[in-house]
């Protein structure tokens, strides 16, 4: 059971207890455990958003963008990566530029999975399925951002500084990863 909250004007508000299932969590997936804390990070941001908008809101949508790769890096993170997300760079430069770099350090690795298939083709398909995880990411942060009453002024126009730089730095990973032609071979012409 969770202990009632209270905030006062100038102060953060914080959940002063978690249900006793987020708490007791040994028997949890890493899966479950990740959404747990998540569902708690959100709880705790919606008590906060309303007292202190400018940079609140942009953990929100951090934390729901990369709920999924969070999943996947647990072995270089640990369990507590979303919550640490929380204490960095919360601007829209500083939250672009996490959502890029840790979501493009996959290429490696998905390269690995396309054995014998075309460098481009490869390339195409990665940003594809980056563009696909980050749309739906910042659909669910703007859902969750909406339905707390916030998703006006600076942090809508914050979301889509964020979401243009997102783009921005995954363009630029795909023009310095993109294949580049061999050079013309000068030797034979006189």
């Amino acid at each position: 059971m969770a202990t009632p909250v209270s905030a006062t004007p100038g102060s953060s508000a914080a959940v002063s207890s978690v249900p006793a299932a987020a708490k007791d969590d040994g028997n949890m997936s890493v899966a479950a455990k990740a959404k747990a804390q998540l569902n708690v990070s959100i709880v705790q941001a919606s008590l906060t958003v309303s007292l202190n908008s400018s940079n609140e809101p942009l953990s929100v949508l951090l934390k729901t963008a990369l709920t999924g790769i969070n999943e996947a890096l647990k072995d270089d993170f640990g369990d507590n990566a979303i919550q640490n997300a929380v204490s960095q760079d919360n601007t829209p430069e500083g939250t672009a530029s996490r959502i890029v770099s840790l979501s493009t350090a996959f290429y490696d690795a998905f390269k690995q999975q396309h054995p014998g298939e075309d460098g481009d083709g490869v390339l195409n398909k990665f940003m594809e399925t980056l563009q696909k995880g980050v749309d739906q990411g910042f659909k669910e942060a703007r859902g969750v951002l909406d339905g707390l009453k916030v998703l006006n002024g600076d942090v809508a126009s914050n979301i889509d500084k964020t979401y243009e730089l997102v783009q921005k730095g995954y363009a630029d990973f795909a023009a310095a990863h993109k294949a580049q032609p061999a050079p013309a071979d000068t030797k034979g012409a006189a």
